[in-house]
């Protein structure tokens, strides 16, 4: 088992994604909470501010964008460390994911060595030694 990370908020309206992520999360130290969408991220960032948010794009409700852009506004641009989780792989989508606030993204569909380099790469996670 590896050391603490902190928690971690999965969104993604797909719980077989979120299902998914926590595994390999969980794997690397993280305590996992989940969301349905990004109104309900927002609440639950505002209960207890997660030290990273794993982010789908297209939810209903509140988009990932929108959450990025509230969490932002409310948190600040550095907390909680966001990396958005998408479909889209145009770069004038990323761009502006980025330019949003998120510090990273991950392309849909990822495994677990995509996900740890990127969460390695933001500094949630230390480099293997």
């Amino acid at each position: 088992m590896s050391e603490a990370q902190g928690t971690c908020l999965v969104v993604d309206d797909s719980r077989v994604v979120r299902k998914a992520a926590r595994r390999m999360l969980e794997k690397h130290g993280f305590t996992v909470e989940e969301a349905a969408d990004g109104a309900e991220a927002l609440a639950a960032c505002r209960a207890a501010l997660p030290r990273a948010v794993l982010l789908d794009w297209n939810m209903p409700v509140m988009d990932g964008l929108e959450f990025l852009k509230a969490a932002r506004a409310e948190f600040g641009p550095d907390h909680p460390v966001v990396v958005l989780c998408t479909t889209e792989s145009e770069a004038a989508r990323i761009i502006t994911a980025l330019e949003a606030g998120a510090q990273e993204y991950v392309m849909k569909p990822f495994d677990e060595a995509i996900l740890v380099d990127k969460f390695t790469q933001v500094g949630l996670l230390a480099e293997a030694a």
